[in-house]
């Protein structure tokens, strides 16, 4: 019986939804139901928010079953946005239908923007204020992050454009906060959970698309704690370290109760589990990334060592870092407590070596050198991100590649996030500041940004005036460079180097794998984009990849874009504006006001499609 009443009622319900007088026994059959069975109805997925916004419309039952805290709109909010869940508590007072409204502008206006990018990066020059309006836009900032992504997730290869910006403005925004979020802590007083959460700042910023958050790595290191609680009752079911809270930040004193809780991690981490160094990939920017030193299992000292600490403490084993040259360690102190100390009261514990314990002699033999005592000393949370950050800045310098350019510039952003006033990574700065700045589609505004940074290098440190003034020098010519540059290039089709582009400006294509409507008003012999923009869009695939001619569109909705000619498909001209068709034989009828340019054979061995799309 309560089947065939919900299925009556599901049958009501559309119909209220779509007439605005509905009849009196539909409404009377429908407002009959319990109110749990009106509730479940609601939400079954089968209503939109617009069915929803109507059917609270037509009597008072069912506006107060559809009030803007209550369930319904929750569940409405639930399956148009699920990922947004977990930014609210279950025991939080929601205005679900409020909520549901600022989410739904958020979305909105998000979509304006990567749409206007597109218009905006084809421009002569890109303004330095180019996020200024995504800065300044109202409302929760993780509404709009949710709907790059939602963007950012769009089935198979559509909408390239819109994705390539929509990373591009996520990139950015996320990093702006996490930035600002590390410098608020480095201002923090240093304590036992700080040494995690500043690696994960680090781990976030140079991985902004991912979803990485302290939570969810304390969460998995909790895991690893509960089983080595679980090998530790074993050894002692009446240890103190079983009786601890989450949370608590009691230590033991006892170097026996200590040791056993060393002995049980060991077991957990290195015979259980299965972490170890990962000397086989040593210079692998993954290796500091706590996420993934979680779920690789691996890692380079420092990282195992801050996981290895943070386990440490939570079971009461009071381990401190040690800045020790080329191999970060531990040190576990065996002296009395208030007693003087020196650097023969520790053990070193080696992490990276499955936690191997090391006397003074054995930490020297390890590296191959004798270092001075003021090397075995505990340093605070700053220097221990510090050598994180100088690991990467290495990484970024060792590799040639163009990707490696982003892991340069994150971990030099990192860097002087914390030192500021480091004259040489300035340096460094200003002239790969430099060197993007001649990348076709990084903003001219990069360059004055190396002017910026030569000035505050000269005030800092007056006898860095040679390299400054070399920097200036060519930065300046750089600048004169790009205005000449600013005149009407030419290109005619009819000249020798460019026989290779078939098709003329004022052509009305149709592309034949995405379908769009679209006229020429550009073209380049060879692709002009750089190398970010062709590893995204995978140019690369293409049967004549970035070496063949690229054409600039504009798309009947508005956009523009960037297309290659090879492929292995016809063309598909659409109809001009007086109705003749354009063949493989020719152009094609122009639009009126446009002059038809000098003509060239088709190609012998392939016809175009249009495989990519472009932005600036």
């Amino acid at each position: 019986m309560a089947a065939a009443a919900v299925d009556s009622a599901m049958e009501v319900v559309p119909a209220l939804a779509e007439e605005a007088a509905p009849e009196a026994a539909g409404l009377s059959c429908l407002v009959n139901l319990p109110g749990e069975v009106l509730e479940y109805i609601l939400c079954s997925g089968s209503l939109t928010a617009a069915d929803i916004g109507r059917v609270s419309s037509t009597c008072r039952r069912l506006r107060e079953l559809c009030q803007s805290s209550g369930k319904v709109w929750k569940e409405q909010f639930r399956v148009r946005w699920p990922s947004l869940m977990k930014h609210y508590s279950p025991t939080d007072y929601v205005n679900w239908l409020e909520e549901y409204k600022v989410r739904q502008k958020a979305g909105l206006e998000a979509r304006k923007i990567v749409a206007s990018f597109s218009k905006r990066f084809f421009s002569e020059h890109v303004p330095c204020n180019g996020f200024s309006d995504i800065e300044n836009l109202e409302g929760p900032e993780i509404f709009f992050e949710d709907e790059l992504v939602c963007i950012l997730n769009m089935e198979g290869r559509k909408a390239l454009t819109w994705k390539y910006y929509a990373k591009k403005i996520l990139y950015y925004l996320r990093q702006q906060k996490i930035l600002n979020n590390l410098k608020a802590f480095l201002q923090q007083p240093d304590d036992y959970e700080s040494y995690l959460e500043g690696a994960v700042y680090i781990d976030q910023y140079c991985n902004p698309l991912s979803d990485i958050s302290l939570r969810d790595i304390q969460a998995q290191i909790d895991s690893i704690v509960e089983l080595v609680c679980k090998t530790l009752r074993g050894i002692n079911s009446r240890h103190p370290s079983l009786a601890f809270k989450a949370g608590e930040s009691s230590m033991i004193m006892e170097i026996e109760l200590q040791s056993q809780v060393l002995d049980a991690m060991n077991y957990v981490l290195y015979d259980q589990l299965k972490f170890k160094g990962n000397r086989m990939d040593y210079y692998n920017a993954l290796n500091l990334y706590m996420h993934q030193v979680l779920i690789r299992r691996t890692g380079i000292p420092i990282s195992m060592s801050l996981l290895y600490l943070t386990i440490a403490r939570q079971l009461g084993v009071p381990l401190e870092p040690v800045n020790f040259p080329s191999h970060f360690l531990l040190r576990w102190c065996q002296g009395a407590e208030g007693a003087t100390l020196d650097i023969f009261d520790y053990i070193y514990i080696d992490a990276f070596g499955k936690g191997k314990q090391l006397t003074v002699k054995e930490c020297e033999y390890l590296i191959g050198q004798h270092v001075t005592a003021a090397l075995y000393g505990v340093v605070n949370v700053k220097k221990v991100l510090q050598r994180m950050v100088g690991n990467l800045l290495s990484l970024g310098k060792r590799e040639g590649i163009d990707q490696s350019y982003q892991l340069l510039r994150d971990s030099l952003d990192l860097y002087l996030a914390m030192y500021p006033d480091q004259v040489q990574l300035l340096l460094l700065q200003a002239r790969l500041y430099f060197h993007l700045g001649i990348w076709p589609e990084k903003s001219f505004c990069l360059v004055l940004k190396v002017l910026d940074i030569l000035q505050h290098i000269q005030t800092l440190d007056p006898g860095q005036h040679g390299a400054v003034g070399y920097l200036v020098q060519h930065t300046l010519e750089h600048i004169e460079r790009k205005k000449e540059e600013v005149g009407v290039e030419v290109k005619l089709r009819s000249h020798e180097k460019h026989r290779d582009v078939c098709y003329a400006i004022g052509l009305i294509m149709k592309h034949k794998r995405y379908g769009y409507n679209c006229v020429i008003y550009g073209w380049d012999p060879t692709c002009m984009m750089g190398h970010e923009w062709i590893r995204n869009m995978n140019v690369h695939s293409l049967p004549h990849g970035h070496h063949q001619p690229f054409y600039n569109v504009l798309v009947e909705d508005g956009s523009c874009r960037y297309a290659a000619q090879g492929g292995d498909t016809e063309w598909a001209h659409a109809e001009s504006q007086n109705g003749a068709a354009a063949t493989q034989d020719g152009p094609g009828i122009l639009p009126a006001g446009c002059t038809p340019q000098a003509q060239l054979p088709p190609p012998r061995n392939s016809c175009p499609i249009w495989e990519r799309e472009r932005e600036r």
